[in-house]
């Protein structure tokens, strides 16, 4: 038992001998297995940034709601300080207050570019409203507000989230089916790569038997030698996806569409997915050929 547990981890010479160490083959299943790998990368990378982007929309939109306020130009000020008074004063609203304009001219940055000059538009005040985990009567501040302050609109942001919350599962939902297409494939690959290279050595592989050698030695040397290309071929694959990855620019309105913080470490999965891909697709492509050639 230990014997076969050393030669399945670092392999047996003669064994070895019989597996390509180069050529068309060889090559075709480390290709695939970098391009699979970088192409997992940026699928997992968008369903973590879709996920982590609603996550964070979904809490700021979750806090409260937002006044806007239209007025004439000389009114402007005195109206929003009006909407605020009442609003202060209103049933299940903590607080509230007016954006500056350097806040406002980050909000539109994404649309006037940065450094634009908002003092010749006549854009319509935003008020911040933090509400109580019951929050107020909607009806109610509607009311008031358009009794008190008119031209100013209440409007609860929450009906944001579903949408978002629609969007992010989605795009989670085609990353994992693009994963399990790229996992199809590469297991494709691999197992045709793996009875390629076996085919080629069907004669060898048939003299190592007549002399006494196991199955489980000879299937060992494939799967151990096509594990590995498979996992080099994902590592430095998975390097490059996030490398590219790394390198997207990052957007104002949506604050970046890569992986934050931990997210990363998600990333390593990728060419160990790859590995064990590939350890089982070789493992069955061994097995089912060593049957094969009992037939012959």
């Amino acid at each position: 038992m230990r014997r076969h547990a050393a030669q399945w981890v670092f392999g047996h010479p003669a064994a070895e001998r019989i597996v390509p160490a180069a050529g068309v083959i060889a090559w075709l299943t480390g290709l695939a297995a970098f391009a699979m790998a970088a192409l997992a990368v940026v699928a997992l990378s968008v369903a973590l940034a879709a996920g982590q982007l609603a996550s964070a929309w979904s809490s700021e939109v979750l806090r409260g709601a937002s006044v806007l306020v239209t007025a004439p130009e000389d009114e402007i000020e005195s109206v929003t300080v009006r909407a605020i008074q009442a609003l202060e004063t209103t049933p299940g609203i903590v607080s509230a207050r007016a954006v500056s304009q350097d806040e406002q001219a980050h909000l539109l940055e994404p649309w006037l570019g940065p450094g634009a000059d908002l003092s010749a538009l006549p854009l319509p005040r935003l008020i911040i409203v933090e509400e109580t985990a019951d929050g107020p009567d909607l009806e109610a501040v509607a009311l008031r507000l358009r009794g008190e302050v008119p031209g100013a609109r209440y409007d609860q942001q929450a009906g944001w989230r579903e949408p978002m919350q629609v969007v992010s599962n989605r795009l989670i939902f085609i990353a994992i089916f693009a994963l399990g297409l790229i996992s199809l494939v590469t297991a494709a690959v691999v197992t045709l790569a793996a009875r390629a290279a076996f085919s080629g050595n069907a004669v060898v592989v048939q003299t190592l038997r007549s002399i006494g050698a196991d199955d489980a030695l000879i299937a060992g040397a494939y799967v151990r030698r096509y594990t590995l290309r498979a996992a080099l071929g994902g590592s430095l694959g998975a390097l490059v996806g996030a490398a590219a990855i790394w390198a997207l620019p990052d957007i104002p309105l949506t604050g970046g569409l890569t992986p934050q913080g931990g997210a990363w470490a998600y990333l390593l999965c990728v060419p160990v997915a790859v590995g064990l891909v590939a350890w089982l697709a070789t493992h069955l492509a061994a097995r089912q050929m060593l049957l094969d050639l009992e037939d012959i």
